[in-house]
């Protein structure tokens, strides 16, 4: 509520800001995949075009300036509105390995994801960090769906069933790349 009330409409009024959302963690201190990143309880994201310029962050808030890569978002669009994000951010070991890590986040990683149709997933948007740095990338999910921790959990099985078990060599192309590095995924 405190973003909300406070830090959103002063970001919202800078230049070039079109419109500002924030969200809040559903599933706080996940586990299951490792991150570098601590844990936070509000995003807020902020639609922006070349006239802005970040405003230094506030007292305890991390920010992050990143554009949509040239490749496109995939996915659908649907009519209902999106009612939950899963945040994706992830860095390459070394910036040699950026591009490498970058095309296989759009063709090996998110593709076959699309292909999938998750029910509940819509677009699946890569971007990335203005100016470099860590984390680099960012996959933004977004759904449509009343339970947005379940609909995540489909994921991968329905990506399973199209490339195979752990262990094989499609699967594990898809779910890991030599210079991957998670930042942080809720």
């Amino acid at each position: 509520e405190a973003y909300g009330r406070e830090r959103a409409p002063q970001v919202a009024g800078l230049p070039g800001v079109k419109r500002s959302t924030w969200w809040s963690n559903q599933h706080p201190e996940r586990d299951d995949l490792p991150r570098r990143l601590r844990e936070f309880t509000t995003l807020g994201l902020y639609e922006v075009d070349a006239a802005f310029v970040p405003p230094p962050p506030a007292n305890g808030v991390t920010g992050l300036h990143l554009v949509a890569t040239a490749r496109p978002g995939q996915g659908t669009l649907g009519p209902e509105p999106v009612n939950g994000l899963l945040l994706v951010l992830i860095s390459p070991r070394s910036d040699e390995e950026a591009q490498a890590l970058r095309d296989w986040g759009d063709v090996v990683h998110l593709r076959p994801i699309a292909e999938a149709a998750v029910p509940g997933y819509r677009m699946l948007t890569p971007y990335e960090r203005v100016g470099g740095g860590e984390p680099r990338y960012l996959h933004l999910y977004e759904m449509a769906t009343d339970d947005p921790e379940s609909t995540y959990r489909t994921m991968t099985p329905l990506v399973q069933e199209r490339l195979g078990p752990p262990g094989t060599p499609a699967y594990d192309a898809w779910a890991w790349h030599p210079a991957l590095r998670i930042d942080y995924v809720n």
